[in-house]
């Protein structure tokens, strides 16, 4: 059985392009702190990747800091601020904000005080897109960074949290982006790396592939690539709205990320959906969380307005440009087929 990856959103395979960087950056040993030639050497890789990832995000002229991730990257921008936000935010963001502001049953938020608060340029789940206001303090733009035309210096946001492998670079490895001037202080003490915001040694590997995979996201960017995920989106919705008139397409009335889909069935449950869809070849992700072994509602749904039933039978459906118009309706007849004998349970 061929196995069809249809959960990109929750990371996307490793660009060719990255992995070259990485083995290449391997052969370097120096420390980037080191002032001899091999030192600088590895300072030089990291350099490179930090002036990549800017000139992807429209970042020129902006601080790149360098942390373990948009988790790391969260952390360094909130903590401490008392920033508000929205319940449709990341967990990662969600840990450190007062969830005050509004979102409407299309899944977009309301900010009242730019400057206090937090907004993502797009969701996760939903996938969809944010008009982010002047004086943001801080964006969340890990999912829309390199999926959509996306420019930091324009967005009005004062700091953005980034990752590498939302985009096919690395897991492991993410940034602050930080317009330059604004204060930011360190959560991570020690050396004074990155511009003494992050103290640690550079992971020089993983920001190498990290550099190279935004520099090719911005190349697809470019081309049109997500055009055509885009279209092949909405040939697998056409099918699947045709096929299941009942189905829920969550965030389908606003602006949304090319390749997202959420989907939802009340009473079928989003976990046994993957489950289901796992078994048949195809790797989709729930709307909702599973901790403990104990199904959550979504959140994000939640706050939508959906009640807690529905908000445990979401189903999300992520694509990336290597995903084909005919794997897609290879899961379309998979899903189909799960829906129809579920349909049947609940009449029977």
């Amino acid at each position: 059985m061929q196995r069809v990856y249809l959960d990109w959103n929750a990371t996307a395979p490793l660009r060719p392009e990255a992995r070259d960087a990485m083995i290449a950056a391997m052969a370097v040993v120096g420390n980037p702190s080191s002032v001899h030639a091999e030192g600088r050497a590895a300072k030089g890789i990291v350099e490179k990747a930090r002036a990549q990832v800017a000139a992807a995000l429209g970042a020129e002229g902006a601080d790149v800091i360098f942390t373990s991730g948009a988790t790391e990257a969260a952390a360094l921008a909130c903590a401490g601020r008392g920033l508000m936000g929205a319940a449709v935010e990341h967990d990662a963001v969600r840990a450190w904000i007062d969830e005050a502001l509004p979102v409407d049953a299309d899944g977009r938020v309301t900010v009242v005080d730019p400057a206090r608060s937090v907004l993502q340029a797009a969701n996760s789940e939903t996938g969809v897109l944010q008009d982010l206001p002047e004086g943001l303090a801080v964006s969340d733009m890990t999912q829309a960074f390199g999926k959509v035309p996306l420019a930091f210096n324009w967005s009005g946001a004062q700091m953005a949290l980034v990752s590498a492998h939302k985009l096919g670079g690395p897991k492991g490895v993410g940034a602050l982006v930080v317009k330059r001037g604004t204060e930011v202080p360190a959560q991570i003490r020690g050396g004074g790396q990155e511009m003494g915001r992050r103290s640690g040694t550079e992971n020089v590997i993983g920001i190498a592939g990290f550099g190279a995979a935004a520099e090719a996201a911005a190349r697809d960017l470019a081309d049109g690539t997500w055009e055509r995920v885009a279209a092949i989106r909405k040939i697998l919705e056409n099918v699947l709205a045709s096929e299941a008139k009942e189905t829920i397409f969550v965030g389908n009335a606003s602006a949304r990320l090319p390749n997202t889909t959420m989907i939802l069935t009340p009473g079928w449950k989003g976990e046994t959906q993957v489950m289901q869809m796992d078994l048949a070849g195809f790797a989709v992700s729930a709307g909702s969380a599973c901790s403990s072994g104990k199904v959550k509602a979504s959140n994000v749904l939640q706050a939508m307005g959906f009640d807690d039933v529905a908000a445990v039978s979401s189903l999300r459906i992520s694509l990336g440009p290597q995903v084909t118009e005919a794997q897609v309706m290879r899961f379309a007849e998979a899903w189909l087929a799960q829906r129809a004998r579920f349909v049947a349970r609940r009449r029977g």
